[in-house]
């Protein structure tokens, strides 16, 4: 899951960017509508979470234009105002959640996690593939019943690479969804995460390389 955080209180933005992470979700940050649809335009978010009191361009425009022009990106608003009537507009406005401040990040992150699920493209809460066991909402990973410790960019390289269906997801595509917008896509961390990631799986291998085209998850054989 990728997640544009809106919201012009740094030290707030911050936090809840660096709370996200630790939850294996990447997380990029806006301090102001223009910038957060100047973001949108280049990435693809699975949600924004989004304050509606924001410099530049209202919170309330930055809806309207992310419900136009990225009817894939669902929208958490996060703000002060707690009433109903403010809650209603948010939602007439084309927000899929409503979150008031101030809030836990506990609460946020299963909202999230909850939207996300809502999704038409979502991830399931649980996947399972080639005898490998992902719990999206736990983040613990199973080989045969056997618990597997993965870090938390592992953690989110898997569920992309078995997202796919067994279809080749390339590297480009693994930093897009992966990775926060900071991701130099020269890096070799995709190259470094998939080689520790294939030593936390065991044998036999289950993340095969294509050459020139990407990764995908399944056995050599099913090739």
């Amino acid at each position: 899951m990728r997640v544009l955080i809106v919201e012009d209180e740094p030290y707030l933005a911050e936090a809840v960017r660096d709370g996200l992470r630790l939850e294996a979700i990447a997380a990029d940050l806006a301090l102001d509508g223009a910038s957060a649809l100047e973001m949108l335009a280049v990435h693809a978010y699975d949600i924004a979470v989004l304050d509606r009191d924001l410099p530049v361009i209202h919170g309330d425009e930055v809806a309207r234009r992310i419900v136009a022009e990225h009817p894939g990106t669902r929208i958490i608003m996060l703000t002060a105002a707690d009433l109903l009537d403010d809650k209603a507009s948010g939602f007439e406005l084309g927000a899929d959640d409503y979150l008031t401040k101030p809030f836990e990040m506990r609460e946020l992150v299963m909202r999230l996690r909850a939207l996300g699920r809502r999704s038409a493209q979502a991830r399931p809460p649980v996947m399972e593939c080639e005898g490998v066991r992902v719990d999206v909402f736990r983040r613990e990973v199973y080989r045969d019943g056997r618990y597997l410790a993965l870090t938390r960019k592992q953690f989110s390289v898997l569920q992309v690479l078995i997202a796919a269906g067994g279809g080749v997801v390339s590297a480009e595509d693994l930093l897009e969804q992966a990775w926060d917008e900071n991701a130099d896509p020269f890096t070799n961390a995709v190259r470094v995460t998939i080689s520790t990631l294939r030593k936390r799986l065991g044998e036999p291998q289950l993340i095969q390389t294509v050459p020139g085209v990407g990764y995908r998850f399944g056995r050599d054989d099913a090739l």
